[in-house]
Parts: C-alpha cells; sequence; structure tokens
C-alpha cells in the first residue's frame, strides 16, 4: 500500500533543472522559463546546482529529449554527484520512469513541483482538498515510479520499487477510492460556498476580481484598499484561498473585491480545472482589476499567460481594468512608452508607496457605476412590499423615516431594475 502522508523522505540537496526550449520559442524566452522554474523551487528549498537548456525540434517517446542529450545529463549527474534532476515542463509517467531508471535519482517536472507548493500554501479546506485530489490524479499513473510526490520538507520519498502487479493494482483501487472521496467531499464543500455566494448576491453588492501573474501584487492591493490583515509575501503562488473583503469606493457605494490565485506560464491543465472553483470569483465578477508587475522584463508575456487562463475560465469578456504594480521599482522612459502604446488605458499604482491608489479606486467607482446609480427613495409605510424588495434587489447605502413615518432609503441598484422604484425616487 502507498502512504502519500508518510514521512520517510530522502531529502533533495542537489538539483540540476533541465530547461526544454521547443521549435517555436527562442533562447531568451527558455532562459526566462528556467529561471520561473528556478523560483519556483526555491519555494520548495530545493538547492540548485547547475541548469541545462536543450532544445527540441520534435518531442521524443522515451525521454522527451533525444538519447544523446540524455547522456550528457546523465554525466553530469554523476559529474556533479546529483540526486535530482527537475525539467521545467510535463513528462509523461513512462517518460519520467524511464529516466530514474537511467539516471537512479529522483525526476521531478514542472507540475509536480507546482503541486507541491500548492500543497504548502492551501490553508482552507476547499484548497486542502483541491490540491490532494490533483494530487492523487497525478499520482496514479506514476504508482510504478521509484519516488513518489515531493515532501513538504523537500525531496522525493523513496517509494517500494515492486510488490508484483497484485499490489500495484491495490494500490490503484485505493488511489480511485480516494480521488472519488475526495470528488464527493469537495462538492459538499462547494455548495456551502455557492451559498455564502448567493447570500452575497442578495445583498447585491457589485463584486470584482484582482487576477494577474503570481506574485504581481495582488494581495497587497487588496491589504491596501481594504486596510485587512492579509497575508502578503513575495513568493510565487503565495494566495491559493480567495479572499473577500469590501471596499469603500469615492463615490460612497461598496464593493466586494477578491483576491485570486496566481497565474503561471505552463500551468498544467488539470491544476486549472482542480481549482477552477478558487478561481470562479473571476468568472463571476462585475469587474476584473487586472495587476501586472511592471518592474518585470516579462510583463508583457504575463499579461498573455493571465489572459489566456481567463479565457480558459470563460472570463476574458469581462470588463477588465488594467493596471500596472511596482512603478517605484521602475523609472525607464522607454518602457513606459512602450506600455502606454500596448495598454493606452491602463493605471500605474504603487502597492508600498500608495501611489495611484486613489486614482484606482476612482476608476473602478466609474466603472462599477456606468450600470448602476444611487437613488434616494421615499416610501409609504404601507408600501413595506417596496423596502422588502430594495433590501433584496440593491445594496441599501443608509436608511431612516421621516416626521411622516415614510420610510428614507438610499440604494445603489442596477439600471435594469430601476422601474419597479421610479415612482418613489425622491426628486430633491
Amino acid at each position: 500500500m502507498i502512504d502519500t502522508e508518510k514521512d520517510n523522505r530522502k531529502l533533495v540537496e542537489r538539483a540540476i533543472l533541465i530547461g526544454i526550449q521547443n521549435a517555436d520559442e527562442t533562447t531568451g524566452e527558455a532562459k526566462e522559463h528556467i529561471k520561473e522554474l528556478e523560483e519556483l523551487v526555491a519555494n520548495l528549498n530545493i538547492p540548485v546546482i547547475d541548469r541545462m537548456i536543450v532544445k527540441i525540434k520534435i518531442p521524443q517517446a522515451k525521454f522527451l529529449i533525444g538519447s544523446g542529450k540524455a547522456e550528457e545529463i546523465l554525466e553530469k549527474i554523476q559529474e556533479l554527484k546529483a540526486d535530482c534532476i527537475v525539467f521545467d515542463g510535463e513528462l509523461s509517467p513512462p517518460q519520467q520512469r524511464n529516466w530514474e531508471n537511467f539516471t537512479k535519482v529522483c525526476v521531478i517536472d514542472r507540475q509536480e513541483v507546482i503541486l507541491d507548493i500548492f500543497a504548502q500554501r492551501a490553508i482552507t479546506r476547499e484548497a486542502v482538498l483541491q490540491v490532494k485530489l490533483a494530487r492523487m490524479q497525478y499520482s496514479l499513473p506514476r504508482l510504478t515510479r521509484a519516488w513518489t510526490h515531493l515532501s513538504r520538507q523537500r525531496g522525493g520519498a523513496k517509494g517500494t520499487r515492486g510488490e508484483g502487479e497484485k499490489q500495484i493494482e491495490a494500490d490503484r483501487r485505493m488511489v480511485k477510492d480516494k480521488i472519488s472521496s475526495l470528488r464527493k467531499e469537495l462538492q459538499e464543500v462547494k455548495k456551502h460556498r455557492d451559498t455564502q455566494r448567493k447570500s452575497r448576491e442578495r445583498r447585491e453588492i457589485p463584486l470584482a476580481a484582482i487576477v494577474g501573474y503570481t506574485n504581481a501584487g495582488k494581495s497587497s492591493l487588496l491589504h491596501k484598499i481594504s486596510g485587512a490583515d492579509i497575508l502578503v509575501e513575495d513568493k510565487l503562488f503565495a494566495t491559493l484561498d480567495p479572499t473577500t473583503k469590501k471596499v469603500k469606493l469615492p463615490g460612497g457605494q461598496n464593493i466586494l473585491v477578491s483576491d485570486t490565485v496566481g497565474f503561471v506560464r505552463k500551468l498544467p491543465h488539470n491544476l486549472v480545472e482542480a481549482f477552477k472553483s478558487t478561481l470562479e470569483e473571476a468568472a463571476l465578477a462585475d469587474l476584473l482589476i487586472l495587476v501586472l508587475d511592471i518592474s518585470n522584463p516579462q510583463v508583457e508575456q504575463h499579461w498573455e499567460t493571465t489572459m489566456q487562463v481567463l479565457s480558459e475560465l470563460g472570463a476574458d469578456r469581462k470588463k477588465i481594468k488594467i493596471v500596472f504594480n511596482k512603478i517605484d521599482l521602475l523609472h525607464d522612459p522607454v518602457i513606459y512608452a512602450r506600455i502606454s502604446g500596448l495598454f493606452p488605458n491602463h493605471l500605474r499604482i504603487s502597492t508600498k508607496t500608495g501611489e495611484g491608489i486613489d486614482d484606482l479606486l476612482l476608476a473602478v467607482s466609474q466603472e462599477i457605476s456606468v450600470d448602476r446609480r444611487t437613488l434616494k427613495l421615499i416610501i409609504p409605510p404601507e408600501r413595506y412590499d417596496i423596502v422588502s424588495a430594495a433590501h433584496r434587489q440593491s445594496e441599501v447605502l443608509d436608511s431612516g423615516y421621516d416626521d411622516y413615518g415614510n420610510n428614507l432609503l438610499v440604494i445603489n441598484i442596477e439600471q435594469k431594475k430601476l422601474k419597479l422604484f421610479e415612482e418613489f425616487v425622491m426628486n430633491h
């Protein structure tokens, strides 16, 4: 029986990163990808002793790369006494087994690294369950590997290599049963979250979702505009669980703002699927605040990756406000000119210094107000049905009574719902 919680770990101490440069990629792009992989493994405290980039025209079935390059990597492993290689790409289960048999060291791909970071970052029950499900789905076709998934401490858990087909089949049944159980648990958690969301929707408060590439400053922005105590770390995937806070806008109306998990290049598709519930805040939002790190040389590629993931979620046609963060770190007029040409309606902010935050809130207020109006209503006491409808269908900003017992309400409401309240609007 395999035990995914067992902690008999062989710690990885000397890892070599293997970058893959496909035919449609430049050398510069391949270098940026392997640099990002190094950031990813740093989050698992895996020491990197060397990096290699391998160009491939056509992926090979056995090792993904050609046998000649595989021999070069084996020589490098033996020369540097490495105990792990990490591929910046996705290896099939047979390829992973072939590499482990060939090198006799732990072999990890980008997908496994991201899974383990997710496992470290998950806090809420839903995120924990999503991580467990993704890891089980990843491990199912890999049960005959010499190493199982990475541990939270780092490294590969050395597994038993072979106890016969009977044991492997038992393991497969166990994993399949666990996957089925996790899916059922997630359905229950999702029902609870949907109930909470419907409660928010009944209050008719607009929802904005902060989206963007990982480590762009999304949590810092939510902390800045809401004043809430939110985890803010200079790490990839610091936020996995959506955090929603109420923010008062300059026009007086309130808005709910949700932080979301950061996007990253080459995010495995099954992880997008696994975390769709976490990212649903983006799909259901009235407005997306797309945060980009202007100080990052790959900022344009980060925008493309973010839009690609939003497209997968069906959220790419939402109203999007593009916000460039970390302007305190960049003073290059050439980059500013290029950004202005590519994104003519963008905003620039610094969550560190506070520069541009007021302009952002004003822009969000104006964007939200396009389809909404703030009205003062005077409703006779006998028309409690209208008072009740106002509470159900709008955001009530203020309420009280006049000297005659009339209900006085200030509401913020969608334009399409105005008709019911028109005759009760105060003219002064």
